[in-house]
């Protein structure tokens, strides 16, 4: 029964670690594909296509980018808004300076990487209260 025991928590130590860290790898390089995001104040107007958002980049060109559902709930009522558009593109522009996905992924790749740390205390606990 000590072997099965001490099999699985060896399993989940490893798993833990290994695909926590390829998680990690996958997150980092999300976040370098990702892009650097710049703030700004945008205005936002009703068209007849439905509301958008316009901006001024750091050359001083003027964009504009129709807005998604939940960024037309969370901006309801709003004329201006702080947002952040991706520079070297036209016209792509989000509320959060990070990329949810990034994040996301950021936060498995922690959580596995505890769920080893876990496995390995108890790896140690196991080992001292048989000894």
């Amino acid at each position: 029964m000590d072997a099965a025991i001490d099999a699985v928590v060896e399993i989940f130590t490893w798993v833990g670690f290994v695909v926590g860290a390829l998680v990690a790898g996958v997150a980092l390089i999300m976040y370098l594909l990702d892009g650097t995001w710049l703030p700004a104040r945008g205005v936002i107007e009703s068209t007849e296509h439905g509301r958008l958002v316009r901006w001024f980049d750091e050359d001083g060109g003027v964009n504009e980018a129709h807005l998604t559902h939940e960024q037309e709930r969370e901006l309801a009522g709003k004329d201006m808004a702080d947002i952040y558009y991706r520079r070297g593109f036209r016209n792509r522009m989000r509320l959060t300076q990070g990329s949810p996905g990034v994040r996301a992924v950021a936060r498995l790749a922690f959580g596995l990487v505890c769920v080893g740390l876990v496995a390995l205390a108890v790896s140690g606990v196991l080992l001292f209260t048989r000894g």
